[in-house]
């Protein structure tokens, strides 16, 4: 038997598993789009009548192949009959606003029984297409607005506690990977002169903007992911994050925050054209290696303004790739013939692009700063190299107590500081994810409160002692970002 014969069904199975999943992401779809279309037609409308037809066809279709038609949301993930959805980027965003749909109505399990038919699934559609009522029990009250429409062939569950609480980091996380993968395709794209989706990076910038509304601590924690292998593009999407954070506590209306993200996305897009010889190199760059890293700011400039994109590239874009190594002083790279006036927009990315540089480990440096050790760099050399009052606000962003730095308690237990706390009396007591007990062994441990008292003494439980070096002590922080999003 040939290689070709003996392939053949694992092939076979791999092509039916994709079949079935493309069926049932076009089911979710035609669900989706019927209850969009309800909300603009009257009920008696055959545009509405059409869709309703064409998505009950699908369903009795999958009743009658494996006796249910089933959704389920686990955390992030969609399955149907027990076939777990696998979305690109493309159809990410559907899978995303599904999720949020059933969030929002506290539906975990969603099951169209035999017996369904069309006058049922077009008063379920109109009902699941209006905006959940203000109650504490959303899932109570649409199951009581079904039951009175007479609905008997669709039931549902109740979404689990810990679905609710893990779902957003799970998506925030998902987000930030997909970042990375966008920015790539970007990079490779470009090369073969293809036209840029400008407009699914603004829906992207939109996404996260979003995620850091809902969970900024947990987004500043997945900063701490560092690639090394590929670091221009890890690098951008932490600098995008942080900026558009920055931007938030700046009081930048929306459209500013989707501009500045996207400028800060591609603010080292001049990096594409340096061999990466030299922007691996171990040690010193000499004179010429030198100059040709510090044109990459005019080579991004001129490449943005050439790209060929779907949607309008922000003018502020170009001032960011020019300009995010300029100091306030006039100082850094490009030089000016005379002095100029630095983008606002610049002014964040420069902050932001420093402290995610220096915070990571590089072959040309001996060791990667700490969160603190890097604020208090960049501290001194405020009004010099950085904006003054801009560098304020990102101190007092990442806090005291930055997201992501290992520490040592008074009880001997080490830890992560996975959240500062809000509280100025309480700004020295983040919230800390325990990884050893008080003998240094390593363990799964809780995420402790630093402000509890004891209910007895009103002594604190536990205090941090000191910060701890994470390189000392072989502990991948990130690993513990993402493991909490599983």
């Amino acid at each position: 038997m040939n290689d070709t014969q003996n392939n053949r069904p694992h092939k076979n199975t791999r092509d039916s598993e994709l079949r079935a999943n493309k069926d049932a992401v076009d089911l979710l779809f035609r669900f989706n789009w019927a209850t969009r279309i309800s909300k603009i037609y009257e009920p008696n409308n055959l545009i509405f009548a059409r869709q309703i037809k064409l998505l009950l066809e699908k369903l009795k279709k999958s009743i009658k192949e494996d006796g249910e038609a089933t959704f389920k949301i686990s955390q992030i993930t969609f399955t149907f009959n027990r076939i777990k959805l696998k979305f690109g980027f493309s159809s990410y965003f559907l899978l995303k606003y599904m999720i949020n749909e059933f969030n929002d109505r506290e539906i975990g399990v969603l099951t169209f029984l035999p017996g369904l038919e069309e006058k049922e699934l077009r008063d379920f559609i109109i009902l699941f297409a209006q905006k959940p009522e203000d109650t504490e029990k959303p899932l109570e009250r649409f199951r009581k607005n079904c039951n009175e429409k007479g609905i008997q062939h669709i039931s549902m569950e109740q979404i689990s506690p810990l679905d609710q609480s893990s779902s957003k980091k799970k998506d925030a996380m998902k987000m930030y990977f997909l970042s990375i993968t966008h920015l790539k395709e970007i990079f490779e794209k470009y090369d073969k002169e293809a036209r840029i989706p400008l407009i699914t990076t603004r829906r992207l910038m939109q996404s996260l903007f979003n995620n850091i509304a809902d969970n900024e601590m947990f987004m500043q924690g997945l900063t701490t992911i560092k690639n090394f292998d590929e670091y221009t593009l890890n690098h951008s999407v932490n600098v995008c994050l942080l900026a558009i954070s920055l931007g938030k506590r700046l009081g930048l209306d929306r459209n500013e925050i989707m501009d500045l993200g996207i400028s800060a996305f591609f603010h080292d897009y001049g990096k594409l054209d340096i061999p990466k010889e030299i922007l691996l190199k171990p040690g010193k760059l000499d004179e010429k290696e030198r100059k040709i890293i510090e044109y990459h700011p005019q080579y991004g400039a001129e490449k943005l303004i050439q790209m060929k994109t779907t949607g309008n590239m922000p003018l502020r874009a170009i001032n960011v790739a020019m300009e995010h190594h300029a100091s306030e002083g006039q100082g850094g790279y490009p030089t000016y013939t005379k002095k100029r006036n630095i983008n606002l927009f610049s002014k964040i990315v420069k902050i932001v692009d420093v402290f995610d540089a220096i915070t990571t480990k590089r072959p040309y440096r001996k060791k990667d700063f700490s969160r603190n050790e890097a604020l208090n760099m960049m501290l001194k050399k405020s009004g010099e190299d950085f904006d003054p009052l801009i560098l304020k606000v990102f101190i007092n962003m990442i806090g005291a107590c930055p997201v992501g730095t290992l520490v040592l308690l008074n009880t001997g237990e080490i830890g992560i500081i996975f959240e500062t706390n809000e509280d100025p009396a309480n700004i020295l007591r983040p919230k800390v994810k325990l990884i050893t007990d008080e003998e240094g062994n390593k363990i799964d441990g809780e995420i402790v409160d630093l402000s509890d008292r004891d209910p007895e003494t009103n002594a604190f439980q536990r205090s941090i002692i000191k910060n701890l070096d994470h390189n000392k002590y072989d502990i991948r922080i990130p690993d513990y970002f993402v493991a909490a999003a599983d």
